[in-house]
């Protein structure tokens, strides 16, 4: 559906400026991207690299939490906290497979293909199927409830 066709009530209130200035961001950054393709060096070496990783995974473990919490209360929360602790996964494949030296670079593709990419996906289920989800988690653990009452 269309935002067109939805009713006013249900329509984002975003300033008219929200789109062009979007939109105006992704021409931008075709030139830049270019600029950067051809003047950064292919190797590069930085201080705090230890700490940006750490801090990416900081994040990422808050973003599991945060989506855990937001499953078991049900919270309105879930699907812009699971797209986000799905990005930072396909972020953290990304970042972990092309920094990965010569001898760690088959470790990363495996860590990206065993869990990193399959947890994305099911944030990306969970933000597609928010209500299914929702209602089958319900629905689990409300019969785990039932078993252990009955035992």
């Amino acid at each position: 559906m269309e935002s067109r066709d939805l009713p006013e009530q249900a329509r984002l209130p975003l300033p008219r400026w929200v789109t062009p200035l979007l939109a105006a961001t992704a021409i931008a950054l075709v030139p830049w991207t270019l600029w950067l393709t051809f003047s950064l060096p292919s190797r590069h070496v930085t201080q705090h690299y230890d700490l940006a990783w750490v801090g990416f995974d900081v994040a990422l473990f808050t973003a599991f939490v945060a989506t855990a919490i937001c499953i078991v209360r049900s919270s309105q929360w879930l699907v812009p906290i699971a797209a986000v602790t799905g990005t930072m996964l396909v972020c953290d494949a990304w970042f972990d497979v092309v920094t990965s030296g010569r001898g760690e670079v088959g470790e990363a593709v495996l860590e990206a293909v065993l869990a990193e990419l399959p947890l994305a996906a099911v944030c990306a289920v969970i933000v597609f199927d928010v209500e299914r989800f929702q209602r089958a988690t319900v629905e689990r653990y409300a019969a785990a409830v039932r078993r252990r009452r009955e035992s």
